[in-house]
């Protein structure tokens, strides 16, 4: 079997000779370089399994090493060491496409994960099949074959093999959590805890304990030693859903986690080192967020490293057919029942249809008329599809613009008392269940439900 290699460029002969001595005892050889261009006669000689190189080299800087190796030796990852506190150094090179970055002094309790998780990482049509859903049965997939969706499969494949946080953004129901899921499965952490977090559904009070954990004594109550959320996906994956109803000061405590790659726990003295990668997602605007003070700005740079923008339905038409004939089967597979057929009326519907909630939305839409629909064939009547999510609608014969003839405010009152009063019918009351499938929060539902009035 092969022995990895690995290639350091540095200009600091005691970092070399650290970093040469830390990987040999992990089994891996190790050559150096002390400027951009004897890395570039290095990356010449041999194959690489992984690049180390400083920031700031006498002939260049780190960036120039990653774009030469991102140009001739694509699969190689690289990894970029940093000065302590050059945090706009270490994102600027994420951004480029560096695999992780280390800062200086270097803590040889951060260098092995990230070596190992490097050495580790799949090839690049692993990844892609990953992306795809193709790794295993059963494993969500993104459905679709339009330009967005490509996009999206593609961008998740590269993803897939950086350690960079990820910013997931979309409407709700546009499936941000099975892109996240995808970036999981292809990368090197794919062996280790995927989290996931609804960062809207837990209490403020129960937060801090919710996500670093406690010790036993810590409060009462606390009869017993709990790891957090952070702790529960130690080498592997955090998905922080809906992450802009974070409140500030868990913002703050959260800042300080990404930080130091620390975590103490709630009546802890001590500070415990965590190997995570954070992948957070939102349907609103964190950026919007941060301009009305909701959300720290640090905290924003430090998640948005690298965007990826999830397609609505209403972006690919093209693939609800697709969609619609794959949820189909699987419900009906399911339900050990033959699918239905679905009548051109229907489909066309479907088709012209808004779909507010997304993919979530069809899902629902779908399984509510199997249920309802007669010998087998959804017909367009079976769907329910409201008036207010369907496109090309002009005026009414009243003038009203499809407002029912009620004042706007009325009218928009009463689409909102429906829309959640369906919810909690279809998820039998679950007020948690009805919120997400709503794509609000569990306070957001709380406050709708008072202001409205629905016991």
């Amino acid at each position: 079997m092969n022995r990895k290699a690995v290639l350091i460029v540095d200009d600091e002969a005691d970092i070399r000779e650290l970093l040469v001595l830390t990987l040999s005892r992990m089994g891996v050889d190790a050559d150096t370089a002390s400027t951009v261009k004897e890395a570039q006669a290095a990356l010449k000689s041999r194959p690489y399994d992984l690049c180390l190189s400083d920031m700031r080299l006498p002939d260049g800087d780190g960036i120039a090493v990653l774009r030469h190796i991102a140009e001739s030796y694509g699969n190689t990852p690289v990894a970029v060491i940093t000065a302590f506190g050059s945090t706009e150094n270490a994102v600027a090179a994420l951004k480029a496409g560096a695999f992780d970055y280390l800062t200086k002094p270097i803590k040889l309790e951060q260098l092995r994960p990230l070596v190992m998780s490097a050495l580790k990482l799949p090839r690049p049509i692993q990844a892609r099949r990953a992306s795809i859903g193709e790794t295993a049965p059963g494993t969500p997939r993104l459905l679709g074959e339009s330009a967005p969706i490509q996009r999206a499969r593609d961008m998740i494949a590269k993803l897939a093999r950086s350690q960079a946080p990820v910013y997931i953004t979309g409407e709700s129901g546009s499936g941000k959590e099975v892109a996240a899921r995808l970036i999981h499965m292809g990368s090197a952490r794919s062996d280790a805890p995927f989290v996931a977090v609804n960062c809207g559904a837990i209490p403020e009070n129960l937060m801090e304990s919710e996500f670093f954990g406690y010790k036993k004594g810590a409060f009462t109550g606390a009869d017993t030693d709990k790891i957090g959320y952070i702790q529960a996906a130690e080498k592997g994956t955090l998905f922080l859903d809906e992450v802009g109803d974070l409140p500030l000061a868990m913002q703050v405590k959260l800042l300080r986690v990404i930080q130091e790659k620390k975590v103490r726990r709630v009546g802890d003295t001590q500070e415990e080192p965590i190997d995570v990668r954070i992948i957070s997602a939102t349907h609103r605007s964190l950026s919007q967020q941060v301009e009305a003070g909701e959300f720290r700005q640090d905290l924003f740079y430090r998640l948005n490293v690298i965007e990826l923008k999830m397609p609505s339905l209403r972006e690919i038409p093209d693939d609800i057919p697709l969609m619609v004939r794959e949820v189909v089967e699987r419900l009906a597979r399911q339900g050990a029942a033959p699918p239905p057929t679905i009548s051109e009326e229907a489909m066309l519907a479907l088709r012209r249809y808004d779909f507010p909630g997304n993919v979530r939305e069809l899902e629902n839409i779908l399984e509510r008329a199997m249920a309802l629909c007669t010998d087998n064939t959804i017909t367009e009547s079976d769907l329910y599809l409201t008036q207010a999510g369907s496109r090309d609608k002009g005026p009414t014969l009243d003038g009203s613009l499809g407002t029912r003839g009620l004042p706007l405010h009325d009218f928009l009152d009463q689409l909102e008392r429906e829309a959640i009063t369906k919810a909690l019918e279809v998820t039998r009351f679950n007020k948690t269940a009805a919120a997400k499938l709503l794509g609000i929060t569990f306070r957001s539902l709380r406050y709708r439900l008072d202001r409205l009035g629905i016991d």
